[in-house]
């Protein structure tokens, strides 16, 4: 089923198309194990706690959510939200100034 949401999402194999055409000495095999390879390093970074900052691009992160009380939805119960770690984006200065030049 289409889902309109999606409507021009850069998906990975796009990514891969376009390191293909940018970099025209690699074959589509090559560009899907570089692409392959920065995914790679960003996941585990993340998983080791690590921060990955790709200069004018932006950072990966980690935040930690903290346990707190939640309220069950059908019964109104109080119940324990343990903590979380979850990955967060910041976008760098030129993205920004990308996004909301005219």
């Amino acid at each position: 089923m289409h889902d309109p949401s999606r409507r021009g999402a850069m998906t990975k194999a796009h990514l891969i198309e376009k390191v293909t055409e940018k970099a025209t000495t690699l074959s589509r095999r090559d560009a899907e194990k570089v692409v392959n390879c920065i995914f790679d390093s960003i996941r585990d970074a993340l998983k080791k706690g690590e921060k990955t900052e790709i200069r004018g691009f932006g950072s990966f992160r980690l935040r930690i959510r903290r346990t707190k009380d939640g309220r069950n939805p059908k019964t109104g119960e109080t119940v324990a939200v343990p903590e979380k770690r979850m990955p967060f984006f910041k976008a760098g200065k030129e993205i920004k100034e990308l996004l909301n030049s005219d």
